[in-house]
Parts: structure tokens; sequence; C-alpha cells
């Protein structure tokens, strides 16, 4: 999953982006509105950690722009902005979530991931199709109840994939879930990571479209 982290304290930035990282998230980090924008504007975002009070343009105004251009990103604004008042003019604004800082780490990832599974048209916490069960919380995977064990990278693979049977990512959309921007892309990684899944959970789990990319076929949830 990519995320793009805006926030403009260095200190928090930077705890923030480790923390991320460590959680095997591909992040973009800024530190103004106007880069948050441009970001938004020309590369495509699971999720969007959003502080408010930010130099060139206030995080509010980001907000409302992303949604007037019909961008349904999950936004969780992360702000020290502790009102009723402004709590309400963000959700309004479009914010699918709102924590205050300082926030506890953890209840931050849980925040994320509940976003990402109302993005995925899912309720429930663990992902289970084809008899591969994933959990975003604990990155346990099993096959038919057996545990697996996958790379960064293969569950980075897996997990889009999985959470909308179906559909169809290609190779520059999976490399998306991959890399942030400061990351090297080899031209092959995204094949590599397709014929681990494949070897460590059964070949027919994900298909390769022709011309197109990469799908888990709807077939039967277990």
């Amino acid at each position: 999953m990519r995320i793009l982290l805006v926030e403009d304290d260095v200190m928090i930035g930077e705890a923030v982006l480790d923390l991320l990282r460590a959680e095997h998230y591909a992040v973009d980090w800024v530190r103004d509105g106007e880069m948050a924008d441009t970001a938004l504007r020309t590369q495509s975002y699971d999720l969007v950690l959003l502080d408010l009070a930010l130099p060139r343009r206030d995080g509010l105004e980001v907000l409302r722009s992303l949604r007037a251009r019909k961008q349904r990103t999950p936004v969780l604004i992360a702000t020290a902005r502790d009102s009723v008042a402004e709590r309400i003019r963000g959700l309004d604004a479009g914010a699918d979530d709102y924590v205050l800082k300082p926030y506890d780490l953890d209840e931050l990832l849980a925040r994320m991931r509940a976003l990402l599974r109302r993005a995925a048209g899912r309720a429930e916490p663990v992902y289970e199709h084809l008899g591969v069960a994933i959990d975003p919380a604990t990155r346990e995977v099993t096959v038919n109840g057996e545990p697996v064990v996958l790379s960064a990278r293969e569950w980075a693979v897996l997990e889009p994939l999985l959470a909308r049977p179906g559909a169809v990512l290609s190779r520059a959309q999976l490399e998306d879930k991959l890399y942030g921007w400061k990351e090297e892309i080899s031209s092959n990684a995204v094949e590599v990571y397709v014929h681990g899944l494949r070897r460590k959970l059964g070949a027919d789990v994900i298909r390769t479209v022709r011309g197109v990319g990469y799908m888990v076929p709807k077939g039967s949830s277990q």
C-alpha cells in the first residue's frame, strides 16, 4: 500500500515515516500544502495522512481540492487542532477520520487499517479468499490454515490483489505499492514477487492477464 504523509514537523514526520516503512508501507513524505496538492494530482495513493497547519497551503484547502476533483482516496487528518469546530470542519471537508496529536502510534496504524478496509469494500479485519487468509494487523498469512512466511514486498503485492478479487492491477500499479519516490525500481520486480507468491501460495492464486496485469480470481471465498 502506498501512503502520502503530509507533515511539516520534522521530528513527527521522521517518526511516522520510520513506523510506516517498518509496517511495509511505501511512503512519500511532503512538508507543505503545495507539495501535497502536487503529489495528489500526479500520483495515486491508497491513503493520505494529512496535517492541517501546513506552510504555503492549509491542509483543509488541500483536502477540499482533492474532493473537488472527485478523488475518493481515504484521508486521515492528524493534527493538533483539537476544537470540536475544527474536527467538524475537517470531516465536512471530506476527511474520513480524525486523530489528534500527540497520538498513539499503534492507534494511528489501527485507524489506517480500518480506512483501507473500508476503501476496499470490506468490514472484516482478515482477508480470506480461495484458502488464503491475510491479517493486516499482524501480517500473518495462512494457506488452508497453515502459516506461510512472506517477504515484505511479497506481502505488498499480495494484499491489494487479495483485497479486491477480480480486479486487475497493472505492473505499474503494483510497483506503486512497492516503492516510494526515492527507491530504485527493478524492471522485473513485480514478476519476481508474483513468482514467489505462486510458489508459496499455489500456482492459481494469482493469475496473469496478458497485456494488462495481475489478478486474484473471484472464485468462491472460503
